[in-house]
């Protein structure tokens, strides 16, 4: 049991590597040239094999996001923001809870509710 907490403590001590997007694109670049294989390639830059190849496999389905990054980010719709969408979803209950209060309004006519009069 002591054992064990202290296999438990070491394995919780080590802390994530935090590896950059250059050394990323640079070890799938690396298992892209097909030079090395996928084991010699992580010993080198101290990585997981399976860790290259997803690293490579990313690399390989979304080039494309590579280029588009680079213009910056995209603008923002504020149309889209949830504050204003909100907003517009308390006004739009509030008429409706007007007209449904009001005398002569179309949602307190039977015709209007699909009900004979």
């Amino acid at each position: 049991m002591v054992g064990c907490l202290k296999k438990e403590q070491a394995v919780s001590e080590k802390k994530r590597k935090i590896f950059s997007g250059r050394f990323k694109a640079g070890v799938a670049l690396e298992a892209l040239r097909g030079l090395k294989t996928v084991n010699e390639i992580a010993r080198e830059f101290g990585v997981h094999p399976t860790q290259v190849g997803l690293w490579k496999k990313e690399l390989q389905e979304q080039p494309a996001l590579l280029f588009d990054a680079r213009r910056g980010p995209r603008p923002v719709d504020q149309s889209a923001s949830p504050e204003r969408l909100y907003s517009g979803i308390g006004r739009l209950k509030m008429e409706l809870d007007w007209l449904k209060k009001s005398p002569g309004s179309v949602c307190r006519r039977p015709q209007a509710l699909g009900q004979p009069q």
